[in-house]
């Protein structure tokens, strides 16, 4: 399942997902700090939602409430919740 987030409140700009179930296949980001952004998507590529919730949950950004880790986290919920049919945009 592909799935776009419109992130808040830090420098990138939107997220991209593929899930199969709830394991992560792909993730790009769009705008933000390229090479930290590239190494976190190749980082959580096979992992679980849960997994990617425990580990980037709560991450804060130079003195924001959320950072791009953060958002991922959202993101990921979310677009698993949608393929449960949890969740409605």
């Amino acid at each position: 399942m592909h799935y776009s987030f419109k992130t808040e409140g830090v420098c990138s700009s939107q997220i991209e997902i593929e899930l199969d179930g709830n394991i992560i296949k792909d993730v790009q980001f769009i705008g933000g700090c390229e090479g930290n952004l590239a190494g976190i998507s190749k980082l959580v590529v096979g992992m679980t939602i849960e997994e990617v919730q425990q580990k980037l949950a709560r991450i804060t950004c130079d003195g924001k409430p959320t950072s791009c880790p953060d958002q991922l986290v959202m993101a990921v919920t979310q677009a698993f919740e949608l393929q449960a049919g949890k969740y409605s945009r």
